[in-house]
């Protein structure tokens, strides 16, 4: 049986961070199925281009519209055997959201691995899942992963950690290791 991979977004997830892992899932062999509170299959979520151009922080452009394929609604979390939650700009108001914490936790309660890049691991710290984990992230979301009671591991921005069933990593320059740690942990 094909297994199966939940993303969850929202309005100004980085791009490159919900197109390219929805993209390469699915020809990895993964059903991929990408939700935002509030919405249902066929409606769309904006996305952000984020870029390092030498500034003291990334650049922000308009994405492209990206067209959900799943309710939000309608997920339960045991239909599922991993959580994929890409950054952006989406997590901070994610992290507000009671379901999306709750699902998050079901899913570190039975084990499945998560992976969460850039901003994405502001939710892991929301949930209060990391404590004693090795973490990584964008930089700046440093002191809430420390906060959270996990270690911050610093690395390139193409490096990405795993610590037991969570995989993370700087931003989107990390998918090729973050991806192929998130692999190993399904196979």
């Amino acid at each position: 049986m094909m297994k199966k991979i939940l993303m969850i977004a929202g309005d100004y997830v980085e791009d490159y961070e919900m197109m390219v892992p929805f993209q390469a899932l699915q020809m990895a062999g993964f059903e991929v199925v990408a939700v935002a509170p509030g919405k249902k299959s066929g409606e769309v979520i904006r996305t952000a281009i984020h870029d390092f151009e030498g500034d003291m922080t990334y650049s922000e452009k308009r994405g492209h519209n990206f067209a959900l394929n799943g309710d939000f609604n309608l997920v339960e979390e045991k239909e599922f055997d991993a959580l994929v939650l890409p950054g952006g700009r989406s997590p901070e108001y994610l992290r507000l959201d009671v379901r999306v914490i709750e699902l998050i936790r079901a899913f570190n309660r039975h084990g499945k691995p998560i992976a969460a890049v850039c901003h994405g691991p502001q939710l892991l710290a929301a949930a209060g899942v990391i404590a004693g984990k090795r973490i990584n992230a964008y930089p700046a979301v440093r002191p809430e992963i420390e906060l959270a009671g996990a270690e911050f591991v610093d690395l390139p921005m193409t490096g990405a950690v795993t610590d037991g069933n969570f995989v993370t990593a700087p931003a989107w320059p990390a998918h090729p290791e973050w991806l192929r740690q998130l692999l190993a942990l399904l196979r």
